[in-house]
């Protein structure tokens, strides 16, 4: 299975979700990661982040108010980087009214 981001949003209501994304890929790719670089959106505070817990895939945990293609510079234990993207994805709950 190739390397790719996957993530999980929650809605926390008045427009904000809190959303975690990580890297997914077979057990040895896994373990060929020294660290993951996310760049998250230019408006995020702090929006370049750094993550090296492979215990958890190299999950993200942060929040906002709105999708973005979320990037991911993947750092091998050799050194080369591979560049992943993904769209995030955030869905009101079935029900919820929104501003739109």
């Amino acid at each position: 299975m190739p390397l790719h981001i996957a993530q999980k949003a929650r809605y926390a209501g008045d427009d904000y979700w809190n959303w975690s994304a990580w890297i997914e890929g077979d057990e040895d790719e896994l373990d060929q990661i020294d660290h993951v670089v996310y760049i998250l959106h230019r408006t995020f505070p702090n929006s370049v982040r750094t993550v090296s817990d492979r215990t958890t895939k190299f999950r993200l945990k942060t929040g906002g108010w709105g999708a973005f293609t979320l990037i991911a510079d993947v750092v091998s234990k050799k050194g080369t980087t591979t560049r992943l993207t993904h769209e995030l994805v955030l869905e009101y709950p079935s029900g919820t009214p929104t501003t739109a």
